[in-house]
């Protein structure tokens, strides 16, 4: 049996970095705890990623296979979970803070009965007992939760835990499952996925963001300076420049967006509210351009610039290419 199981949320038919997240997390308390570590993948697909999740720590990948699982819905996937969850009695169930993650985990939670920790940047220890840490008001503070129910579940914050490979058998165990369709409160009509190819936001490494300071929606410079960085960057907006229309929603990030924790923010034009700062306050580091030098932004960032970002993005990319270039 397994003594930690994780979620491996797979989108768009490939697996999301935050399992490898949750696995690696998963093992090292599973080592502690002197047991094997499980994932949970939905769907037929999902044993093609069982050899994935096995390089980074899973001892066993447990496929639940039905067609009303081929398509997320919550009731559906909460059922087939909390199905897995009381057959494997896992002391500890990990889910990532995703937006996936942020439907499925209190689904479950209810359906067994417990509570669960929501959007966790660590875990520890205490005997068996999760110590899991978490923000409060808007990033302003941290508290340690501990969970009383068993199974102790709680969900990761994506790109804040360390992926480490420490592999295993990987071994897969089919379970059948039957939906209780009665249950159900909608039915999945289209699925409208992000065919762009470029990093979701959660799971990017480095952001480069624009907000009213942008003045309308051209972003080129922005998106240049995320293609200079590679493929591991991409381009985020602020509310402000949402509600403009100058971005997609799913370019938002803070309270009412997307929380991220990439290892690079680059916050342009952005005064700094604090539902932005509560959605990317957590950033390894944080560089800030905005012409007012009181701009709230200032006060999280690591390195700010006070200037026309017209003028210091271009030089700024003009750099980074030279830099990149050696």
């Amino acid at each position: 049996m397994s003594k930690v199981m994780i979620y491996g949320e797979i989108k768009g038919g490939r697996i999301k970095k935050t399992a490898f997240e949750l696995a690696s997390e998963g093992r090292r308390l599973a080592d502690k705890l002197g047991g094997d570590l499980g994932a949970v993948v939905m769907g037929s697909a999902g044993e093609q990623f069982a050899a994935d999740l096995g390089r980074y720590g899973v001892d066993t990948v447990y496929v639940v296979e039905a067609p009303e699982l081929e398509t997320y819905n919550s009731e559906y996937f909460a059922q087939a979970l909390a199905k897995v969850i009381i057959e494997k009695k896992p002391e500890i169930v990990l889910i990532s803070h995703s937006m996936q993650g942020k439907d499925l985990a209190p689904r479950t939670a209810a359906k067994l009965g417990v509570a669960t920790i929501a959007d966790c940047i660590s875990f520890e220890l205490d005997g068996s007992s999760l110590v899991a840490k978490r923000p409060m008001y808007a990033g302003k503070c941290y508290a340690q939760w501990v969970a009383l129910g068993s199974p102790q579940m709680a969900s990761a914050r994506p790109n804040v835990l360390e992926v480490v490979e420490t592999p295993k058998s990987g071994t897969v165990e089919k379970i059948a499952f039957s939906a209780d369709a009665s249950r159900a409160t909608y039915t999945t009509k289209d699925l409208n996925l992000d065919t762009s190819g470029k990093v979701d936001l959660t799971e990017a490494e480095i952001i480069v963001s624009g907000g009213r300071g942008m003045g309308g929606p051209d972003y080129s410079l922005l998106e240049e300076m995320a293609s200079v960085f590679g493929p591991t960057a991409t381009v985020g907006a602020s509310r402000a420049a949402v509600d403009a229309g100058w971005r997609t929603h799913s370019d938002q990030v803070g309270q009412t967006g997307k929380t991220v924790t990439p290892n690079l923010y680059v916050a342009c034009g952005i005064s700094g509210s604090i539902q932005h700062l509560a959605g990317m306050g957590s950033s390894k580091v944080i560089v800030a351009v905005n012409k007012d030098p009181e701009a709230p932004i200032f006060t999280k960032a690591d390195y700010g610039i006070v200037g026309d970002l017209f003028k210091v993005i271009p030089e700024f990319n003009k750099e980074l290419k030279a830099l990149l270039a050696e």
